[in-house]
């Protein structure tokens, strides 16, 4: 299987301006940038092309400001560190996204020169794909890389319109998150393995049903598993229920019942009897819920049984969590399986914020083979979208 769109790493770029659309959603405390894995994911682009003799632009969304400016989502903290981040590098800072005064400072980068745009949201047109905006951005450069693979799956100016003014590449990041990605699902090193969690099925279900075709087991943990309980008539108290879910779980059951693929659910919880780390806590033996409780994570047989069938495994691929980990009573679970994953002997790939921000919480985000940097970008892959960002790019 090879990558299908035109790389950065073949692009000519010495001695030209290349706009580089990147994912620095990242989240700020206080001004300043809290979490960068982000930003440290762009990084091998920014240095392949300021060591090739680019001069580099920047562009990225932070936040939802929904078109307008605000002062508290502007780029500058970003631009800070990403200067730490590259060693004491000047990094730029635009006054705005696009005018006549940016325009000014994108032509007088030199070789290894770094612009960074202000967030690119402040733009109404971002968000519409106006072709102004795709145009005045391409004005900014000779050659455009899209490494933001976290918002690829959005058709907006800077992730698809850009790419219809400029030759365009993809980004080392994005180009690598769509090979290991793409992977799992077309050649995965067998049995491939599935871990879902999270709250909605309605998320997941088109995963599902993908893998339920090309997977070997499928194991449901997080809030998700009560709608499928729902769906068998099992009492589920006041576990958080997705009610569009449980009509969407017991098609999947259904489907589950004629696939080769093994759909499995938790076969005991821990309950507690309100969404708080000083609520009372008790072991389900089974998976009914009671009255007055909710379900906040899976238990101790269920986290054995799932560490024992991801160690077995030749792929994994593990997106959401298993239970309320951020809360250290409901942690246990999510922590079984991010031990198993990280220990695995097979191939394991790891997508969604809170199944990263877990791997991160536990120290051992640097134990997977892929932690991936796209969340909605991820699932729509896996599920066999086509993402708009990656459409809009050159063929190879």
């Amino acid at each position: 299987m090879s990558f299908s769109r035109a790389s950065v790493r073949d692009a000519e770029v010495a001695g030209r301006r290349v706009l580089v659309r990147v994912d620095f959603n990242v989240p700020l405390d206080g001004g300043r940038v809290s979490d960068d894995t982000r930003i440290r994911a762009a990084l091998p682009t920014i240095e392949l092309l300021r060591d090739r003799g680019a001069s580099v632009v920047l562009v990225s969304h932070l936040g939802r400001p929904k078109g307008k400016v605000v002062p508290e989502l502007s780029m500058l903290p970003v631009g800070e560190r990403l200067s730490e981040l590259l060693d004491g590098v000047l990094v730029r800072q635009a006054p705005a996204v696009v005018g006549e005064d940016v325009e000014t400072m994108a032509g007088g980068l030199g070789a290894g020169d770094v612009l960074l745009l202000e967030n690119v949201r402040f733009e109404p047109g971002e968000t519409e794909d106006d072709p102004a905006l795709a145009e005045s951005l391409a004005r900014l450069a000779d050659i455009y890389v899209n490494d933001a693979f976290g918002a690829a799956h959005r058709a907006h100016a800077s992730t698809a319109g850009v790419a219809g003014h400029l030759p365009a590449f993809a980004g080392l990041l994005l180009e690598r998150e769509v090979t290991e990605l793409t992977r799992v699902v077309e050649s995965p090193q067998r049995p491939l393995l599935v871990v879902l969690g999270g709250a909605k099925v309605s998320d997941k279900v088109g995963v599902i049903d993908r893998f339920l075709e090309v997977a070997d087991e499928i194991l449901i943990g997080g809030a998700m598993c009560f709608s499928f309980f729902r769906a068998q008539g099992i009492a589920t108290g006041n576990s958080l229920v997705e009610e569009e879910g449980v009509t969407l779980a017991a098609e999947a059951l259904e489907r589950a019942a004629n696939s080769s693929c093994e759909l499995r659910l938790p076969v005991d919880l821990v309950l507690g009897e309100s969404f708080d780390a000083a609520t009372e806590v008790r072991e389900s033996d089974g998976v009914e819920v009671p009255d007055g409780w909710m379900g906040l994570d899976i238990g101790p047989r269920s986290a054995a049984v799932y560490a024992g069938a991801i160690a077995s495994a030749g792929t994994v691929l593990w997106n959401g969590p298993m239970g309320a980990f951020e809360l250290a009573p409901f942690a246990a679970g999510t922590r079984a399986v991010a031990e198993a994953v990280a220990a695995a002997p097979g191939t394991t790939v790891v997508g969604g914020g809170d199944s990263v921000a877990a791997l991160q919480q536990f120290g051992l985000a640097d134990k997977v083979d892929w932690l991936s940097t796209g969340g909605g970008a991820s699932l729509e892959l896996l599920e066999g979208k086509k993402l708009p960002g990656v459409e809009a790019l050159t063929d190879a």
